[in-house]
């Protein structure tokens, strides 16, 4: 019989493989289902199986009508999407820590608490870019990378791809900095500029991100790309292995864009935040160069739709809503300041930009 996974229990036996995006089977038919089997169902977003009408203890098996206590009821249901976050982070800063301290990426582990966030921030809308202003310069590693993870997924579905792929891309994007686990801790928690030294040992963090994934099959081979591969540039100026245009797998390309957005949008322990536009009119200064454009474009699009209608704080202090986006100049809207009928269109007002996107 097909049973939705919110009805198994636990001594239902398995009539039928399984599968997932590996090629083995995610759980080979004849296993008889545990709590452990249910949470990795639940990880791998496994909607339905196919179980026998017979428990391995010989009771016939009447599926649940709702959730049992044996199950992980959504916990994250009636909390704000930013309390989901912000838990979230926290949920990853753990999991590096022991990888810090010489664990094995458990990949299951990491979809089934990020998995969840992802859905619910492709469909919150702008909330996704809003996210830098949480960031700390304490935790900043962990929300960059928890936030890397959900713009990638955002991105990957603006381009068209299927839900199999972007959800595939989101998770190279959360693993792009697992390589920082390996990295001296004396070094990730400096709070001044990096010497050279201390620079170099860094831009090796990619080649030890991908060494963490390499064996690990249930991985496909383009979140490993992804994550080797996330600070190379189509120009060829970026790093580890200095690798320039169609060399770089398509993941790899989606994930700089939102690690260098997200970088320079958030407080940095030596570097204070810019605001989301201005942060993409200077990656649109770079993008025939460094940044793949149809990604660019993505982002472009991304920020100009959530846009209309936005509270914003201006350069000089002023407060206004936009209310239209020319797609020319898609970091430069027109503003209707507020209590005041007056329109700036700051595409003719160089000396002004948006500072801030005033959030509820």
């Amino acid at each position: 019989m097909k049973v939705p996974i919110t009805q198994l229990r636990e001594g239902c036996i398995l009539s039928d493989d399984v599968t997932s995006l590996t090629n083995k089977p995610l759980i080979p038919k004849k296993t008889i289902i545990n709590k452990q089997h249910i949470q990795l169902l639940q990880a791998f977003l496994i909607n339905e199986i196919q179980v026998e009408s017979t428990l391995v203890n010989g009771k016939p098996f009447r599926p649940y009508e709702s959730h049992d206590d044996e199950l992980e009821n959504d916990e994250n249901a009636n909390i704000s999407f930013t309390a989901h976050y912000l838990k979230s982070v926290q949920e990853y800063k753990k999991i590096f820590q022991d990888w810090q301290s010489g664990s094995q990426v458990d990949i299951v582990k990491v979809r089934k608490f990020f998995i969840p966030l992802l859905e619910r921030s492709l469909r919150s809308g702008s909330e996704i870019f809003t996210l830098h202003h949480y960031s700390t310069k304490e935790d900043y590693l962990f929300h960059h990378s928890v936030t890397v993870g959900l713009l990638s997924g955002f991105l990957g579905k603006k381009q068209n791809y299927e839900k199999g792929q972007w959800l595939q891309i989101a998770i190279a994007g959360l693993l792009s900095d697992c390589g920082m686990a390996k990295v001296s801790p004396k070094i990730l928690d400096k709070q001044t500029a990096l010497l050279p030294e201390e620079y170099n040992e860094i831009r090796y963090h990619p080649t030890h991100g991908y060494k963490m994934l390499q064996n690990l099959p249930v991985i496909r081979e383009g979140v490993k790309l992804g994550v080797f591969q996330h600070h190379e540039r189509t120009d060829g100026s970026g790093y580890p292995l200095g690798i320039s245009g169609e060399k770089i797998h398509p993941y790899g390309k989606i994930i700089a864009v939102a690690d260098v957005y997200h970088a320079m949008t958030s407080e940095r322990a030596y570097r204070s935040k810019q605001s989301p536009f201005k942060v993409l009119e200077m990656i649109l200064q770079d993008s025939f160069g460094q940044f793949d454009i149809q990604v660019i474009q993505a982002l472009t699009s991304g920020l100009a739709n959530f846009s209309i209608g936005t509270k914003v704080r201006l350069s000089d202090g002023q407060i206004g809503e936009i209310v239209f986006v020319e797609s020319k100049s898609p970091t430069r809207p027109m503003v209707k300041l507020e209590d005041r009928n007056e329109f700036i269109q700051l595409s003719n007002r160089l000396d002004l930009f948006i500072e801030e996107i005033i959030t509820e």
